[in-house]
């Protein structure tokens, strides 16, 4: 086994991937280490940043240094894991590499990689159907001829998923790559969807090769970099990344923030503690020589990135992953459409959502998005399929929430007090954003450890309906002040106080 998971939330995952070269802890991002000229040595990407693994290209150092060339830790001066990429992504750039899928598997044992990756063809991210069946047909043979070609026990392999935007051809790739030996499993062509900004697909892409891939296998998104789209991606079960995002950002004078990227002409002030902001004086930054100003912004950006990945891996352990993700997704309107793409996988999060062993934290709603996230799914669910009303109290009475929690402590619920002593009545609670609360239910968590904005939902109408009618009330009736809620079945108020003059209602 060369992946253990130790801790989970949604469908992000904390685990030990063990290498040759030692154990590696996910969510782990390698930066891209170009083998012949780097800005930052890749011996400080350990010893200064704390980057554990580093990704570097095998076909560059084929190319650079020939079929001699020595291990790839002295070439690039890292002691720690390093996967080497195939040539690839050259291979969807420049349409040909000089090499061929058994020479670079070959190649990448002799340099003593620890991690290698097959040379697969990839689909891209404007590819037509037909040249996607293709890519994704070649690229599972290309894995099952490369099996043959190991020599190295020691070693680990990716196997990389193609298809692209299309979804159907994503989850046969990834079902075909998962039958075969293969450590670790890269989402391939999502570069291009996410340089377009387009992050709603490449949720759909992750999600649909999540579901048919072994899932003790570490999903590794390729070129994802920025710290605004980590916590996303990883809530969505990656566990791996790279990106040279940091050095070719500083290139262009591109400061990066959590949450987006400042160009340094913008910039008034140094936004950040890291240890690079802290020792320089903005107009010091902006006045170095053009080098030299592109290594210090590079350092920010690890810094800043090394921090995103801390901040990652904080909230999954006390089981917060959820709020990280909703902040960073508000803070671009491309990556707010990919959080509200989550409501098609409602599902899919809370089945990867541990339910015991979670620290209790009050849940935030801020509007109808919110109301993907697992606690609120997992109660709409679990309230008609698991739920049955005391057998004695066959009649029904549904207020609107109130304000005060837990609502069996609310004036709301005093003013019950003279239905409640017959026994019969059952009194429930309705509203954004759980839906129906049954009174004996309101102080377990999250039923009343929760905090709302105040929004339009009408969620709630359907499940309410659903509810009376599961639980097969007597009679059932619904207070309601705005006069909108038309259900089969059951008696409409507008008030409490009307109850009395419902018919039945006390006895």
């Amino acid at each position: 086994m060369s992946f253990e998971v130790k801790d989970r939330d949604l469908a992000g995952r904390i685990g030990t991937f063990y290498t040759r070269r030692g154990k590696v802890e996910t969510p782990c991002l390698m930066p891209v280490v170009n083998p012949i000229r780097n800005c930052i040595p890749p011996s400080e990407l350990k010893d200064k940043f704390g980057f554990n693994m580093i990704i570097t290209n095998s076909y560059l150092i084929l190319k650079h240094f020939g079929t001699c060339a020595g291990d790839v830790h002295q070439i690039t001066g890292f002691d720690g894991p390093i996967m080497t990429d195939s040539g690839a992504y050259q291979l969807l750039i420049y349409g040909g590499v000089d090499t061929n899928p058994e020479e670079i598997v070959r190649f990448q044992e002799r340099i003593r990689s620890d991690i290698g990756v097959i040379l697969d063809t990839p689909t891209g991210g404007f590819a037509s159907r037909e040249e996607a069946e293709r890519t994704v047909h070649e690229t599972v043979r290309r894995a099952e001829a490369s099996v043959a070609y190991r020599e190295d026990d020691t070693m680990l392999w990716a196997g990389p998923v193609q298809g692209g935007r299309y979804l159907d051809l994503v989850e046969g790739s990834a079902r075909e790559m998962g039958t075969l030996d293969y450590d670790l499993h890269p989402l391939g062509s999502p570069v291009q969807i996410m340089e377009e900004y387009d992050y709603a697909p490449l949720v759909d892409m992750i999600v649909t090769a999540k579901k048919a891939l072994p899932p003790e296998r570490p999903l590794h998104l390729f070129g994802a970099g920025h710290p605004m789209l980590l916590p996303l991606v990883v809530a969505l079960g990656c566990d791996l990344f790279d990106s040279a995002a940091y050095a070719l950002f500083a290139k262009d004078d591109r400061y990066m923030m959590p949450n987006r990227t400042i160009r340094l002409e913008d910039l008034t002030e140094l936004p950040c503690c890291c240890p690079v902001c802290s020792s320089t004086d903005l107009d010091e930054l902006k006045g170095l020589p053009k080098m030299q100003r592109e290594v210090t912004i590079a350092r920010h950006n690890l810094y800043v990135t090394m921090q995103e990945v801390k901040a990652i891996k904080q909230s999954i352990r006390e089981g917060s992953l959820w709020e990280l993700v909703e902040g960073r997704c508000r803070s671009h309107p491309r990556l707010y459409d990919a959080f509200r793409r989550l409501r098609e996988y409602e599902a899919y999060l809370e089945k990867g959502d541990p339910v015991i062993g979670k620290k209790v934290r009050g849940v935030f709603i801020y509007d109808q998005a919110s109301l993907s996230r697992p606690e609120v799914f997992r109660h709409r669910i679990r309230i008609i399929d698991r739920y049955m009303r005391p057998p004695a109290r066959e009649i029904g009475v549904f207020v609107p929430n109130p304000p005060e929690k837990p609502f069996i402590k609310s004036s709301a619920h005093s003013a019950l007090s003279s239905f409640l002593k017959s026994g019969k009545v059952h009194v429930c609670y309705y509203g954004a954003p759980f839906g129906v609360v049954p009174s004996e239910l309101s102080e377990t968590f999250p039923l009343s450890q929760y905090e709302s904005s105040d929004f339009d939902c009408d969620v709630y109408s359907k499940l309410l309906e659903e509810f009376i009618s599961q639980n097969k009330y007597r009679k059932a009736i619904v207070v309601d002040p705005t006069g909108l809620i038309r259900i089969k079945g059951a008696s409409i108020v507008k008030t409490i106080q009307d109850l009395e003059s419902a018919e039945g209602a006390s006895k």
